[in-house]
Formats: structure tokens, sequence, C-alpha cells
């Protein structure tokens, strides 16, 4: 059953992304809260506890994530120690929650039918990174992309995809999708997504969902866990190419240089998600510290 926490952090997220437009530009002065805060018209009790309840991390805590040198550490971390977990067919055991995806792939001819026979439901709902519009078939997701434009406009990109589709709108079940792929607790599962590209998109989108969450990746590593070491243009195009945000976690790849890179929703929303899942990582660790 959808929860309320998304509905606001759906409605907190405009502040936290004009507040990470604000680190982001500002980084390399090292702002306050009291800088950040003016810049976004808020107090700053106002915008730490904003921002904490948001992201999990302090906006100071955030901060740190936006520097080169953190992002070429983890860079480093995913070449020397999460790529030899992946090469052996191992998970490093750091996963956010127990939600695992599985892919089926367009056949050719459903492809250059532009869907015929095919029934694609659609609804629109919240998640931590402003409305989203989801879609999906009988088997799987097929498309989910962050509000970046007016509800028409998001509807008919998807449309254009799905020519001779037939369309069904249904925003309740959409909320009960999302509140699965949000979830305020984590939980089990499997989740089934439909996917349209070339093989060796298909290849990159699934050698990138075995990314851990909270993990950053450069393009030329990417390329190598798909098996291309010297395709990474093709693989920037890959991912210029995914249509179904955040499950297939194209917001993970960053430059060598540690560069933030393009993201299809906006840089301040991939600063957003990176963010997000470090928060978590961070809070699961000190969760299993606990324990210990």
């Amino acid at each position: 059953m959808p929860t309320p926490e998304l509905d606001e952090q759906s409605r907190n997220f405009a502040a936290v992304a004009r507040a990470i437009e604000y680190i982001r530009a500002n980084a390399r002065a090292q702002p306050t809260l009291e800088e950040v805060a003016a810049a976004v018209h808020l107090s700053p009790f106002h915008l730490q506890r904003l921002f904490s309840s948001w992201a999990g991390i302090s906006p100071k805590r955030f901060l740190q994530y936006l520097t080169k040198e953190h992002a070429r550490r983890e860079l480093a971390k995913a070449r020397d120690v999460l790529s030899v977990a992946a090469d052996s067919g191992l998970s490093s055991g750091s996963r956010l929650h127990d939600l695992m995806v599985h892919c089926e792939a367009l056949s050719p001819g459903e492809i250059r039918s532009g869907g015929l026979g095919i029934e694609i439901s659609c609804g629109f709902a919240p998640s931590p990174f402003g409305d989203a519009l989801i879609a999906w078939t009988a088997r799987g997701v097929c498309h989910l992309a962050f509000c970046s434009m007016a509800e028409p406009a998001m509807l008919a990109e998807l449309l254009a995809r799905w020519p001779a589709a037939t369309t069904v709108r249904d925003d309740e079940q959409a909320r009960r999708l999302l509140a699965r792929i949000f979830p305020a607790t984590p939980a089990r599962g499997t989740l089934h997504l439909l996917l349209r590209g070339t093989n060796f998109q298909i290849k990159v989108w699934e050698a990138l969902i075995r990314v851990e969450p909270g993990t950053l990746i450069s393009y030329g590593e990417l390329a190598r866990r798909a098996a291309a070491p010297n395709a990474q243009r093709a693989v920037g195009s890959a991912l210029a190419a995914n249509r179904i945000a955040y499950l297939i976690p194209c917001h993970r790849v960053i430059r060598e240089s540690g560069e933030i890179g393009s993201y299809r929703w906006g840089s301040s929303r991939k600063l957003a998600l990176l963010g997000w899942e470090a928060g978590i990582a961070e809070r699961t660790r000190a969760a299993a510290g606990d324990e210990a």
C-alpha cells in the first residue's frame, strides 16, 4: 500500500534540488549551512531538518560527496574491489534492499511494429525525486521518467515510443509500483523490466543493473563490465538511450575525472540520487555496526 512518505519526499524535493544546485555551484568555496539556507530562502534549522529527513545526511555531509577527491576514491574502489567481486559473480553484500531486477527484451518484430498488440498501463505518482511517470506491461516496467516537463509532454514522449500499443491510465497502480521501487523500509521482492534497445544497449544496461547502490562507476569500467573495453563512446550512447530511470541506474556512472557528467533528467537530480543512495548506505553501515 502506498505510504505518505513518498508524497512528503516528492514535495520536499524541489527545495532539496535548489540546495543541491547551490552547493554544486559553490562547492569549491565550501558554503556553510547558513549560506545554503539563505540561498534557498529557508532558515538554517528548517533546511537542516528538511535535507536530513530527505537524504538521511546533512547538507555538509552531502557536500563531501560532491568533491572530485571523493569521486576519484570511489571510482578507484569500484575498479580495485567491486570489479573483482563482479568478475567472480559475487555480490559485495552491500545492497540497500533485496529488490531483485530481472530483464526481458522486446523482440525485433515487436520493436518494428511499434508495440502492436501490447497493452501499456501508465500513471503519475510521487517519488523521492519529484513526481514520476511509470509505464508497465504484463511483462514488466517499460518506462520510468522523472517529471521534467508538463504531464501532456511526458505522456507524448512515452506514446511516441509505443505508437501502436494500447494505453491505459492507472495512477493508483503507479503509486503502488513506485512504493515498491522506493520503499520506506527495505523489502524483498522481484521486479521485471521490459527493455527496448539493441543487443549492445541491453548488454550495457544489464551490466549497469549489477552496480551496487551507493557505488560510482566510470564509463570505462562499465565498458569493461559489458565486455566492450574499447567502446566507451558507445556505452555513453547506450546510457543516453535509457528510458527507465533509477532501475537501470545510469546516475551511478560518472567521468574518470570525477566530473558528474550529464543526465537525462537533470544533473541536479543525478546528484540528488547519488547523495540519497549514499545516505542510505551510510545508515545501513551504521546499523550493521550497532548490531555487531
